[in-house]
């Protein structure tokens, strides 16, 4: 019985250890997040550091972003050519890819590839800083390490990915395009006037919203556990997990929040 109490003890003492560690990170994700959005006007300030990690964010996450979009649009105009075929609705095809890539696959697929990557070089570059007490100097100088290593990743993240949807869902539709042409025997203007015109206005505005929360959250949350990086290398690689992961699920509740409840709305 005394073995079972104790046991019972711990388990609370965890859980409840668990509970409070949860609440920290939270409140230090929180003040993380208001220092970076009152401290905006600074990205004018390292405008060097906001150019550059506006090329490296951006520019250099177009390869992967063009090939994501490219064969989602392949695979989405393949597989549902082949269905529709079968109830004789083929010239659907080219409303449903613009349809899907424009309002849901284009932004998701492109958030998740974004947190990888992104998500993953932020992390590891700041927990680098980290534990090699780059940041405690940038401290000892007087110079806000939120205000100049977080705040220029959040800039770029929020200014470059929008236009990298944009570049995932014109490949994407142009993929699927040829796919069309080549397997279902469409024309390209015809499957492009259907493309075009089965796009309404709220389409296009909840497909080209969700870019800016999707690279607001994954630069923020990235930033974040590179900042709280302890434990040497090993805690680098933790913290590069955990941001990863963190942004992608981030990147999957705020998709649903968007397509259930701002598309009900509207």
């Amino acid at each position: 019985m005394k073995i079972n109490e104790n046991i019972e003890t711990i388990s609370a003492g965890s859980s409840k250890k668990r509970l409070m560690n949860m609440l920290l990170s939270l409140q230090n994700f929180c003040i993380v997040f208001w220092e970076t959005l009152t401290g905006l006007s600074y990205g004018i300030k390292y405008r060097n550091d906001t150019a550059r990690e506006m090329y490296l964010i951006g520019a250099q996450s177009f390869p992967i972003v063009f090939l994501g979009g490219l064969f989602v649009g392949i695979i989405l105009s393949l597989e549902t050519g082949y269905r529709f075929e079968v109830f004789g609705a083929k010239t659907m095809v080219g409303r449903t890819v613009s349809l899907g890539l424009v309002r849901e696959l284009g932004p998701v697929i492109s958030g998740l590839l974004f947190a990888a990557r992104t998500g993953a070089k932020n992390s590891s570059e700041i927990g680098t800083m980290k534990i090699s007490e780059q940041t405690d100097a940038l401290l000892a100088y007087g110079v806000n390490p939120i205000h100049k290593l977080v705040v220029p990743r959040v800039i770029a993240s929020v200014v470059m990915f929008l236009p990298l949807v944009l570049i995932a869902d014109m490949a994407g539709i142009a993929g699927g395009m040829l796919v069309a042409k080549l397997w279902l025997n469409l024309d390209f203007a015809y499957f492009w006037k259907s493309a075009i015109y089965g796009l309404q206005m709220k389409d296009l505005f909840v497909g080209f919203v969700k870019p800016v929360f999707f690279g607001l959250s994954i630069a923020l949350i990235s930033c974040y556990y590179g900042l709280t990086t302890k434990g040497g290398t090993s805690g680098v690689g933790r913290s590069t997990i955990n941001a990863v992961v963190s942004g992608s699920i981030a990147v999957l509740v705020m998709d649903f929040i968007f397509t259930k409840v701002v598309w009900e709305l509207m």
